[in-house]
Parts: C-alpha cells; structure tokens; sequence
C-alpha cells in the first residue's frame, strides 16, 4: 500500500504525474466532484494548523467526500495517553486515508506501520512537509513552467523548516537545480541533508545576506523563524528578526522571480510586497487545495490497484535515537535505522545518525 511520508517516497514520474492531474482538475473542476463520493477522509492533527488542515478539508468535499477526525490533540484520546499506533488503528476502521500532522519527528512513520489505510504526512516536527511540497511545485510549474536550471533561495529558518528541508529533497532531482542557503548561523540548513547535497554533486552556497543573493534567484522561499521549535524564548526573540524583506530589498531581484512562502508569515514579508506581481504566496494556498485533491484520488486510485510502497533500503535495530524531537522518545516502538544513499545508518523516523 503507499503512503505519502516524504517527498522522495514519490518518483519523479509520479510526481509529474500528480502536477498533470492538478492541473487538469484546475481545468475541469466539475469532472472530479464526485470522484471520492462515499470515501472518508480522517484528519488526524496534534499540532495546530489552519491552511494545510482546511486544505485537507476543502479538497476531499470537493472530490464528493467526507471528512472526519480532530484539530488539536486536546480534544483527542491522546490527551489520556492513547499512542499513534492505537489512535490509526481505531481510525482505519472508519476511514479511508489519513491525513497526520505531529509535533513529534517521525510520527506519520509510526502510523503506516499500523494503518490499514493509506496515510499522508501533513507535517512531523521539524522534519518534512510533503503535501507542501506538491504545492511548492505545482506552483512553481504554474508561474515558471518548468523546474530544470533554476536557482532556488532558501531564506530564514532551515534548521527546523520541514517545507525547506522536503522542497530541496524533491528539487534536487531535476537538472541543474542550484540552491542558494541564507540564514543567521544558528538556523542553517542540518548537515545530513547539505552531505546528501555534497554526496550527489548538487550545488549549494551559504550565505548570512539576503541582498547579495537577490540578484542571481529564480525563485525565491521565504521562511518564518518558528517559535514553537525554539526550547528558549529568549534564543527566538534574538533570531525572529533576522531577515525582512520588503520593496526595497526586491528592486536588485529578477522581474520575473517568484516569491513563495508556506505561511503564515510574522514580519518576514512585509505587506506592501503582496501587491509586488512576483508574491506568489496566496496562489499557493489555493494550489495547495488543488494538489492534495490529486494526492488524494492517487493514493485511493493506487490502494485499489494494490499498488506496493518501494522496495525499502537495509534497515537494522539500533540503540534508541538521542533526538528528543524524534517520536521514538514518546512511543514504545523498536529503534531503528536504515541505510542512507552515503552509508549512513539514520533514524527511521527523524533521520537522526546511529550514534553507538
């Protein structure tokens, strides 16, 4: 059965095949409005969320469907101590895929160890976003129109930015990609993901400047810096700050770069850019609803042909994982670790390295 934990789970085919079907649905609307009628969507959300979790909603109504499921952990049995593994497992038998967002890294992984439904990561922790993902790239193939030999700039919090970390793991793939890095010190990009960039002769820099790096992008990402992944207010209230940008920062930039941003924004995006022809983040949201209808019809299409998850790499059992982040430090689960493309042992569920 598959499931949606991580953009690469989806290959490039299949990825262009979902970017097709959007934008067929974008031109035929009326055509897919039935298509999941009597199919249950469960959004199960421990983390708050306002557009990825009405997303969800908005596209399975509009595919015919039903949805079902809770906003918040609080008003769920996980507020008594029930585990992912019991909470999927009760919902797997009153619907028909799942839509997960955790604060815990690896979470969703938990969950299609135990679903009898497909599942689909709607954000874990810092760790990957993939549903945005799919929007990021629909929205660049709407304004760009392809998404070989681009530059592609990063700006604000990449350390714990799950849509950075799951746009550059899909974007890598394509030809001649470039990504330019730009972030304070303490929010640079993790190291496993720039050895991944090293190891595959992908190009990167890294930069403190926003204003050096303008001139040069295709598209630019802007990111907030996020309070909740912070463990201390005082180390967020230092950063939350470090890059804005506004008109005058845009006037070195290409006339026809687009602006992305996964929202919501604080003060990283000052509101007199939204009426700049370049903001393209409004447009994402609504491609957003648009990607995760294909998502959705793909996943039930793909469940109803038996349709199997990707042979897996060498996995191994391991000592527990030393990322508090990680759900193996919340859940009775097995540690384990699986064979990276550079030879690594990482995380099964946080990507964290074995450390023995």
């Amino acid at each position: 059965m598959r499931n949606l934990l991580d953009p690469t789970d989806l290959t490039v085919d299949e990825i262009d095949q979902i970017m097709d079907l959007s934008l067929d649905i974008i031109a035929n609307r009326q055509k897919y409005n039935e298509v999941c009628k009597g199919k249950k969507l469960a959004t199960l959300f421990y983390e708050p969320s306002t557009r990825t979790r009405l997303s969800f909603t908005a596209a399975m109504m509009e595919l015919g469907g039903n949805v079902i499921g809770f906003s918040d952990a609080n008003s769920s049995s996980a507020s008594k101590g029930e585990t992912v593994a019991d909470t999927v497992r009760v919902l797997s038998c009153f619907a028909d895929i799942i839509a997960m967002r955790h604060p815990k890294e690896g979470a969703p992984m938990i969950a299609t160890q135990y679903a009898t439904v497909p599942v689909i990561n709607a954000g874990d922790g810092g760790h990957s976003h993939p549903t945005q993902t799919l929007t990021d790239l629909l929205t660049i193939k709407r304004e760009k129109g392809h998404f070989d030999n681009l530059t592609v700039g990063f700006c604000g919090d990449l350390k714990f930015g799950r849509t950075v970390h799951s746009l550059i793991k899909a974007l890598k793939r394509y030809t001649n990609v470039n990504f330019v890095l730009i972030s304070p010190e303490e929010l640079k990009l993790p190291d496993y993901i720039k050895n991944d960039l090293c190891e595959e002769n992908i190009e990167y820099t890294e930069t403190h400047s926003l204003e050096n790096a303008m001139p040069k992008l295709d598209v630019l990402y802007m990111t907030r810096v996020q309070k909740e992944r912070f463990d201390s207010e005082e180390e967020y209230n230092r950063l939350k700050n470090s890059f804005i940008l506004n008109t005058d920062k845009l006037k070195s930039a290409k006339s026809d770069m687009i602006i992305l941003h996964p929202l919501p924004r604080v003060n990283e995006i000052t509101y007199e850019v939204d009426n700049d022809p370049r903001a393209c983040y409004f447009e994402q949201v609504e491609n957003g609803k648009f990607v995760r209808m294909a998502l959705i019809y793909k996943l039930l299409q793909w469940k109803s042909e038996n349709r199997k998850t990707p042979v897996q790499k060498t996995i191994i059992e391991g000592p527990p994982c030393k990322y508090s982040r990680c759900i193996s430090s919340q859940e009775p689960v097995k540690h384990l670790y699986q064979l990276s493309e550079n030879g690594i042992y990482r995380c099964i569920y946080c990507e964290g390295p074995l450390e023995k």
